[in-house]
């Protein structure tokens, strides 16, 4: 058995060391010796023993097996590792040793069973691209926002997060944060620091999530905004400030401000009236007028807004009447809650 596993093991290497000596004969001698390995759906149960040095490997693809562990050995000596896939597997854990892999760029470890991110992933300085959807996760890693400067994309939906590490919000390269569907019962109230975040999707945490933090105004990149299903009562008035906010999503909540008349005008009025409100009550409390102090700073508060309200505004906003989960759960609503519609492509949004 284990010898059959080394033939299959070693013939999509060879395969593919042919493919790249002769599309790739004038790239450099280093380059030209790293290997792609494609070892997915295979039914693997266990690793074995490769015949090639695994510092040469710069892809490895181990998804759709039934792993249970990967040998904290092995993942030391991928010191190549630019793409590292083992999605959909029985993963309980991550070895320590991931943090070895200092040139790693894209790490997938979605549909796992895991808990828990070994602390070490925060030595994967050079890492972009985190996808651990579909797991158990309770927590991540407390300083992962000091240490994965360069990340761009996080991506934990569908797990058991109750909250974020404070961290966070220092992932200044962050582009894409995906949180939806977990226990959060809050955010980080300093994401001002995400200069660069572009899609905030916090939706469907259902009855825990209930407020947004002010600090949502000082996004000043942020296109997409997804806080459906929760039980957000009313919007920070800095949302009114987010001048790039192109597409918000607020169905499924119990919202009072902005209120209903104001939500069926579309995006545009509920931007105008959370401004308005705003320049009304800036003055007081100390808390607002403090935070009124950094928007103007960031350049993102105006009080004047146009009167015309666009096509593509108008069709961007997205808001249905509030209903409770409780009813939902009908026959009538059942199909919305499937894991066809909650997990199709539509629902996710891209950079």
């Amino acid at each position: 058995m284990m010898y059959e596993q080394q033939q299959r093991f070693q013939q999509p290497m060879s395969v593919k060391v042919d493919l790249r000596k002769k599309t790739e004969r004038r790239k450099p001698i280093e380059e030209e010796r790293l290997e792609i390995v494609d070892l997915s759906a295979m039914s693997l149960d266990s690793l074995p023993n490769p015949s090639l040095n695994l510092a040469t490997i710069c892809k490895l693809d181990l998804s759709n097996n039934n792993l249970q562990n990967i040998p904290e050995s092995l993942t030391a000596r991928l010191l190549n590792m630019v793409v590292l896939d083992v999605h959909s597997n029985q993963l309980r854990y991550l070895p320590n040793s991931i943090g070895c892999l200092s040139k790693l760029k894209v790490l997938n470890v979605s549909g796992n069973l895991i808990e828990y991110l070994p602390k070490t992933i925060e030595n994967c300085r050079s890492l972009e691209e985190l996808n651990a959807n579909f797991n158990k996760l309770i927590q991540l890693p407390e300083n992962i926002g000091y240490e994965l400067i360069n990340l761009k994309k996080l991506s934990v939906n569908s797990n058991k997060l109750v909250f974020l590490p404070r961290s966070t919000s220092h992932l200044t390269a962050l582009k894409i944060l995906d949180v939806r569907l977990n226990c959060l019962r809050s955010l980080p109230e300093d994401l001002e620091n995400l200069i660069n975040l572009e899609t905030l999707n916090v939706s469907q945490n259902f009855q825990y999530l209930d407020s947004l933090p002010y600090s949502v105004g000082l996004l000043l990149s942020l296109v997409e905004l997804d806080v459906s299903y929760n039980k957000i009562r009313s919007l920070p008035d800095s949302v009114g400030c987010l001048k790039k906010l192109h597409k918000l999503s607020v169905e499924g909540n119990p919202l009072s401000s902005p209120p209903p008349e104001v939500m069926e005008q579309g995006l545009h009025a509920v931007k105008e009236y959370l401004c308005q409100k705003m320049n009304a009550g800036h003055q007081s409390p100390t808390k607002k007028k403090s935070w009124v102090g950094k928007l103007v700073r960031y350049s993102t508060f105006n009080g004047h807004n146009s009167r015309g309200v666009g096509r593509e505004e108008r069709e961007a906003f997205i808001m249905s009447d509030y209903r409770p989960i409780d009813s939902l759960a009908s026959p009538r609503y059942t199909g919305m809650f499937s894991p066809r519609r909650l997990f199709s492509p539509r629902n996710y949004f891209s950079a």
